[in-house]
């Protein structure tokens, strides 16, 4: 059930952050999670960090149990999986701000419009470099 709900999902993001700290020493390796987005669904971690990086695994609009897609449209989708992102970076006092690159995957590509809207409102100023696929 839960490999069938995946496969109707429109879209996920996926971000790398840096808070620009140039030449202070960090910890070596530092996992992050938060109880505002659902749980880690199998072995890896919701951001890890190393030095002043952080790294996010990718986000897709699930529930808070983490078991089923909970939204129709690609805007919905797009909307809560971004703000599941700013919750994970939240945890860690950072914001949309911080973010330097994204990857967006996309089921349908026809919906890049509707998508890149509701994106557009999450970056605002100087948006990160993305690829979307």
């Amino acid at each position: 059930m839960l490999n069938q709900t995946f496969r109707v999902a429109a879209a996920a993001l996926v971000a790398s952050l840096a808070v620009v700290l140039a030449g202070c020493a960090g910890p070596g390796r530092v996992v992050h999670a938060t109880a505002n987005i659902y749980p880690a669904i199998g072995p890896y971690s919701q951001m890890v960090q190393t030095g002043h990086t952080y790294y996010l695994s990718g986000v897709i609009p699930l529930n808070m149990a983490g078991n089923a897609i909970v939204c129709s449209t690609i805007e919905e989708q797009t909307r809560l999986v971004l703000e599941y992102i700013g919750a994970v970076l939240q945890s860690q006092g950072l914001s949309h701000a911080n973010v330097v690159m994204s990857t967006v995957f996309m089921k349908d590509l026809n919906e890049f419009a509707a998508m890149n809207k509701v994106y557009a409102e999450f970056f605002k100023t100087a948006p990160p470099s993305r690829a979307t696929v």
